[in-house]
């Protein structure tokens, strides 16, 4: 399948020398003639990059590229700015637009070419990456599936988690970093038989064992991937406990990265508060006054609780469904 390119600009004469060179070179080319017309088509053609005129009547090249970079189904589309300007504010605000790159008119086809293959090698690697991560949240879902208490669980995680990192004032990568370890962090699982993940009661001491590999499994699955440095150590982390009796790694206090312990108590209150097989679920204040308790057994940071409680109080917490799973039950 060839990658395809979309030529923005309202020079018909141009649009037509782009595009023929460019299917000459074995590339499916679309091409429009306004800035409205490049963003109907970016959502209908899909393309793997886009060359954009900036002066164009009514939206201009600088706006049309901010949208794209705005949007988060074309952001990592590459844009290349075509342009006759020569002013560096013009060049800046081009960089400030989210333009990967911009060219000056006249156009030198070979330079053109060269920078084109260069943009569609790093498109094709992040569609990559992106198909793998794909692969893990369908892993994470499946496993998810396995057990009926568990619906939902995953986003609401996700959700809770990110809402907490917020509030806090963590950088926007370990917000990113939260929502996805929300939806695999549980992911190690698929080690888990299913006599042992579906089981309506408490586990045995061998069972318990088996269980508590999880997190170090599911490290290892998502390990490869660079772009989960951030997640890897909430999925080992995130049954930790703030005394040292959590697992794998008995760390205490300050160890625990503070996004594992943000997606720990998000996890517990998560199960508290919907059903499992054998127990309701608990209300709002019932769960709170569970895990205060948990609290002042050491298990959870003072502070990081107080926080946590306070969000939820205030309605800044995803919502429950009719039921869930086993996640509040230490393993």
């Amino acid at each position: 399948m060839s990658e395809k390119i979309l030529i923005v600009d309202d020079e018909s004469s141009e649009r037509l020398a782009l595009a023929t060179l460019l299917r000459g070179q074995g590339y499916e080319v679309r091409d429009v003639g306004d800035g409205a017309s490049g963003l109907a088509e970016c959502a209908t053609f899909r393309p793997d990059l886009i060359l954009l005129d900036i002066v164009m009547p009514g939206m201009s090249g600088f706006e049309v590229c901010r949208r794209i970079k705005a949007t988060p189904e074309t952001r990592l589309t590459p844009v290349v700015l075509i342009t006759g300007l020569s002013a560096t504010e013009d060049r800046i605000e081009g960089i400030n637009a989210g333009a990967d790159d911009l060219l000056g008119k006249p156009i030198d086809f070979n330079e053109l070419l060269a920078r084109s293959r260069s943009l569609l090698r790093l498109k094709q690697f992040t569609d990559e990456l992106e198909n793998a991560e794909g692969v893990l949240f369908s892993l994470a879902y499946s496993i998810e599936a396995r057990d009926p208490y568990t619906r939902g669980h995953c986003e609401r995680l996700a959700e809770m988690s990110a809402h907490l990192a917020e509030k806090l004032g963590l950088s926007e990568e370990h917000i990113k970093a939260l929502r996805r370890a929300g939806i695999v962090h549980d992911i190690g699982k698929v080690v888990v038989p299913d006599a042992i993940l579906l089981k309506p009661g408490p586990l045995t001491e061998e069972e318990t064992a088996v269980m508590r590999k999880h997190p170090v499994v599911g490290e290892r699955i998502c390990a490869p991937l660079r772009t989960f440095r951030l997640v890897l150590p909430i999925i080992r982390h995130h049954h930790e406990k703030h005394d040292g009796s959590g697992y794998p790694d008995g760390l205490r206090g300050g160890e625990i990265p503070l996004t594992a312990a943000i997606l720990q108590l998000a996890d517990v209150y998560d199960a508290l508060t919907t059903n499992r097989p054998y127990r309701m679920a608990s209300s709002q204040d019932i769960a709170l006054r569970i895990m205060e308790e948990e609290a002042a057994r050491g298990w959870w940071d003072r502070n990081l609780f107080d926080a946590f409680r306070e969000m939820i109080r205030n309605g800044n917490a995803a919502s429950p469904p009719e039921k869930l799973g086993k996640a509040a039950s230490g393993l």
